[in-house]
C-alpha cells in the first residue's frame, strides 16, 4: 500500500530475531518442583490424580474428560482434538490408581474427573485449585499452570527416548516444530551442557595473542609416568 501511495521513505524492513535455544528458567517447573506440588496435594485425591495423569500422559488438561471408566479399564484412551484422534496408553501404576479413586468414588462408567455436581473437571477448576499449592510447595506461583505439566512430561520423555518424532505423536502436535519449543532446555541447563568451544578452550590468552597449549609429554613408551 506505501509503494502504491508513493510513501517509499515510511517502509521498514521486518526485524528477525532468531531462534532462542533456550526457554526463560522462571516458568519451567523442574521435576523436583513437581514432587513438591505432589506431596502439598497428598489430601486432595483427586487433584493429586490430576496432577499425575496430565504429567504422566502428556494431555492437554481439556483432554482430562476422556479418561473414562471403560477406557481405563482397557489400559488405552482415544482423544478426540483439533479434528484428530490419537490413542493414549495408560501407564499400569496409573491405572490401578485411577480405578481404584474410581470405585471409591462410586463411578462405574463415565468421566473419572467430575465436580460436586458431576460435570466433567475444566481448566479453571484445576488452575485455581493447583495456585493454592504453591505455598506449601515452595513453589513460584508462576510456574504453576496446567499447561507446564505437559511441557515437563515432553522433557523428561525427550530426555530419555531422543525421538521428537514419536513424541509429536503423543502430544498431538502437527508439527516438529512445536514439539522443539516444549523441549527447550532453561539457561542453566543448556549452560550445564556447554558444547566443545562454548567452555573457552578457544579463547586466546591476553598479551601475546597465542592460544596456551599444555606441556608436551615426556615419551615413556606408551606408559603413563608414575
Amino acid at each position: 500500500m506505501l509503494k502504491f501511495l508513493g510513501w517509499d521513505d515510511c517502509k521498514v524492513k521486518p526485524l528477525r530475531c532468531q531462534r532462542r535455544t533456550y526457554c526463560v528458567e522462571e516458568k519451567e517447573r523442574t521435576k523436583e518442583e513437581h514432587l513438591r506440588l505432589l506431596d502439598a496435594s497428598k489430601k486432595q485425591v483427586q487433584l493429586n490424580l490430576v496432577l499425575q495423569t496430565i504429567c504422566s500422559t502428556g494431555i492437554r488438561v481439556s483432554e482430562l474428560k476422556y479418561f473414562t471408566v471403560e477406557s481405563v479399564q482397557q489400559g488405552e484412551v482415544s482423544v478426540r482434538c483439533k479434528s484428530k484422534i490419537r490413542t493414549i496408553l495408560v501407564p499400569a501404576k496409573l491405572k490401578k490408581r485411577l480405578l481404584a479413586y474410581a470405585r471409591k468414588s462410586g463411578r462405574r462408567t463415565g468421566p473419572i474427573f467430575v465436580t460436586r455436581g458431576g460435570r466433567p473437571l475444566d481448566r479453571s477448576n484445576i488452575w485455581a485449585r493447583m495456585k493454592r499449592l504453591c505455598s506449601a510447595a515452595r513453589v513460584n506461583p508462576a510456574k504453576v499452570f496446567p499447561h507446564n505439566l505437559r511441557k515437563l512430561f515432553a522433557r523428561i520423555f525427550y530426555k530419555a527416548e531422543k525421538d521428537i518424532a514419536k513424541l509429536a505423536d503423543i502430544l498431538g502436535h502437527g508439527s516438529i516444530e512445536t514439539t522443539r519449543i516444549y523441549i527447550m532446555s532453561t539457561g542453566s541447563e543448556h549452560r550445564r551442557r556447554e558444547r566443545p568451544g562454548q567452555r573457552g578452550e578457544f579463547c586466546r590468552s591476553p598479551g601475546n595473542g597465542r592460544v596456551r597449549r599444555p606441556p608436551a609429554r615426556a615419551k615413556t613408551g606408551g606408559m603413563t609416568p608414575e
